[in-house]
């Protein structure tokens, strides 16, 4: 863990990659129907501590994604619940043929992806998942959620067991703030972080929300005063809490570690599109291009999210 300050925001920071083997064995401790697979990542992902706990209730498929998806949907149909956990890219786009089958069967099938948007830093364009969101999203039958601290990542899995039918965990591997969550997060609820004002509204997803907290923070030194919102259930989303902020606020913005292009921005302007008046919307995250490998920071820093952005945004 760091620890970042910046204006009013002083916290340790963590990864919440290095936390989903942890969680997925103190919930398979609980329920012996659960299964992780994996595609030969199982350290990159953590998954390799669900291994070493319970080797019999582990799948390696090697490097053959669409087999394990294919693998898990069988599981499901048995009665099993597997989490098939995996690099974004490979879960939402490698295997988008298979999960569009188990959605449409509506299969109880767990899906757990890291390294979403920019998060495969050094890996470049063939592993960067700036479209996830769009591609999950569009598909009936499937929930999406994106914690943003490690007491959401484990309300997440706790609502997947629940929840009966596909869901899809957005989960970061860039460093997040490693503070507890403000409320008990639920599926179709968005948290309302902060509220000084009208001035403007943040709303960002769950690997965004420590550029979105420090931008929060630099607002309120410069005076303005607004609203700061985790939209940790993508679908189902909470359009009631999103037009009645398109109603009151001066400005949305919305921050994602994710293409401009049918992610969170995209989601929140289908939400309103039907106002007859409503707040401008304007939308920090990658414009209509491919990224580049590099250092994690300096990538997300050519491709737009800064606070410096994310300000001139709100101030435009």
């Amino acid at each position: 863990m760091s620890e970042r300050r910046c204006c009013f925001v002083a916290y340790d920071k963590i990864t919440l990659r290095e936390l989903v083997g942890t969680v997925l064995v103190e919930a398979g401790e609980k329920n012996t129907d659960i299964y992780v697979l994996d595609s030969d990542l199982a350290k990159s992902t953590t998954t390799n501590k669900f291994q070493a706990r319970f080797p019999e209730r582990f799948f390696e498929s090697g490097i053959a994604e669409q087999n394990a998806m294919s693998v898990a949907a069988g599981m499901a149909t048995e009665g099993k619940i597997p989490f098939y956990v995996n690099f974004a890219i490979f879960v939402s786009g490698t295997c988008w043929t298979q999960l569009r089958q188990i959605c449409y069967a509506n299969l109880n099938v767990k899906l757990i992806a890291t390294h979403p948007g920019m998060d495969g830093s050094y890996d470049g364009a063939s592993h960067h998942a700036n479209e996830d969101i769009a591609l999950m999203r569009a598909l009936p039958n499937l929930k999406v959620l994106s914690p943003s601290n490690p007491d959401e990542l484990r309300q997440a899995v706790q609502i997947a067991l629940v929840h009966k039918g596909p869901v899809y965990i957005r989960c970061a591997r860039d460093s997040v703030p490693n503070l507890p969550a403000k409320e008990s997060v639920q599926l179709g609820k968005a948290v309302v972080m902060e509220d000084m004002g009208n001035d403007f509204a943040l709303i960002y997803e769950g690997s965004t929300a420590d550029l979105a907290m420090r931008s929060f923070a630099a607002c309120k030194e410069k005076g303005m005063k607004g609203k700061l919102v985790n939209l940790f259930s993508i679908k189902p989303v909470d359009k009631e809490c999103i037009r009645n902020l398109a109603e009151e606020v001066k400005k949305i913005v919305t921050i994602e570690n994710h293409s401009v292009i049918g992610g969170i921005g995209g989601l929140v302007a289908e939400t309103i599109s039907d106002m007859p008046c409503h707040a401008p919307l304007l939308k920090v995250g990658v414009e209509d291009t491919f990224t580049e490998s590099g250092a994690l920071e300096a990538v997300k820093e050519k491709y737009g999210l800064t606070v410096e952005n994310v300000l001139r945004k709100i101030t435009e």
